[in-house]
């Protein structure tokens, strides 16, 4: 599940930078895009992402302080993404970053990484992060940009245009699906389930699906325009019911990409389970087992979500050169 918590545009905190690559003196020394990391057409399009759990994919790894956030992303996604569709030296961004899941696995793997994320806690945690991932020797570079995600041209140096290779994001699902559980006097108690004890609606995690989707394709406007020719842009989602009704998240990201200007190229899966001897192994969160449950109890055959929808996007050429994809 992602861990994403940028807002929207009400307030938005001045950009806050923390060390290179994030800066105008930027050496850019991303290369020119020489199609070389784009994914084997021939490849598996599932991807085996929890053969351990979250817990164990993060320990040692991530501060401690990380499980705090409501949304993690599982690091093993991040982690695929940034083989399958970059080289080392290449430039990640993760336009809302969390704790810094994408960057954390960016810098392991050799790669440049920037964030932006809009909840100091939470970049406070991301810069946590990177900082342990140097001790343990990373070799890449990371810094995270505190501010909205929907500005997201005001906050990143006009240096950086056109030199991403690689974007690694998910859109917010707010407090519905997100939280940890502990024992109480009167039965289980859910914390650590808001991106900001709620006190801020301008976060993206309290709008509705349509104002989720019409700040969500602001943001991916702004990654389309950093993003290099032949580069990718990688969102996990995945649907979930409110009130028994399928809220249909994918398919309103889609629709986001498109109006960013982005072309949907690959449909892939994330398994949120393990494969154990051809067998699915489920590694759901107290919350969906206490959906399901429920929803089976009235008479709705409601099945465990084993997997999150990874869509990927390319964006067009621009009008002076004839229109259409870059491969």
């Amino acid at each position: 599940m992602a861990e994403h918590t940028t807002a929207g545009s009400s307030g938005a905190s001045e950009p806050d930078t923390n060390s290179s690559p994030v800066g105008e003196d930027y050496p850019g020394r991303h290369r020119e895009y020489e199609g070389r990391h784009r994914a084997d057409p021939g490849s598996l399009s599932v991807w085996a992402t929890a053969q351990s759990t979250g817990p164990v994919q993060r320990r040692g790894r991530y501060v401690p302080e990380s499980v705090k956030h409501p949304a993690r992303m599982l690091p093993a996604i991040a982690a695929h993404a940034i083989a399958v569709y970059t080289q080392p030296g290449d430039l990640v961004l993760d336009p809302m970053c969390g704790i810094g899941t994408t960057l954390v696995e960016a810098v392991h793997a050799g790669r440049d990484a920037f964030g932006i994320e809009y909840e100091p806690q939470w970049s406070n945690i991301a810069d946590a992060n990177i900082r342990h991932a140097h001790d343990q020797g990373a070799s890449g570079r990371a810094s995270v940009i505190r501010g909205d995600a929907t500005r997201l041209m005001s906050l990143v140096p006009k240096a950086l245009t056109g030199q991403v290779a690689l974007v690694v994001t998910s859109p917010p699902y707010g407090p519905t699906v997100h939280g940890l559980v502990r024992p109480g006097e009167h039965g289980v108690v859910k914390y650590d389930d808001r991106y900001n004890d709620g006190e801020d609606k301008g976060n993206l995690a309290y709008r509705d699906l349509t104002g989720l989707a019409d700040g969500f394709a602001e943001i991916l406007g702004g990654c389309a325009t950093l993003l290099r020719p032949g580069g990718a842009v990688v969102v996990t989602a995945r649907p979930w019911r409110k009130r028994g009704e399928l809220v249909d998240l994918p398919s309103a990201v889609i629709a986001a990409g498109l109006r960013a200007g982005l072309v949907p190229t690959e449909r892939c899966v994330a398994l949120l389970a393990a494969v154990r001897d051809g067998q699915l192994v489920a590694r759901p969160s107290f919350f969906q087992l206490q959906q399901v449950r429920k929803a089976r109890t009235s008479g709705v055959p409601m099945h465990l979500i084993a997997h999150e929808d990874v869509l990927i996007f390319t964006k067009t050429r621009t009008a002076e050169d004839g229109s259409g994809v870059v491969t």
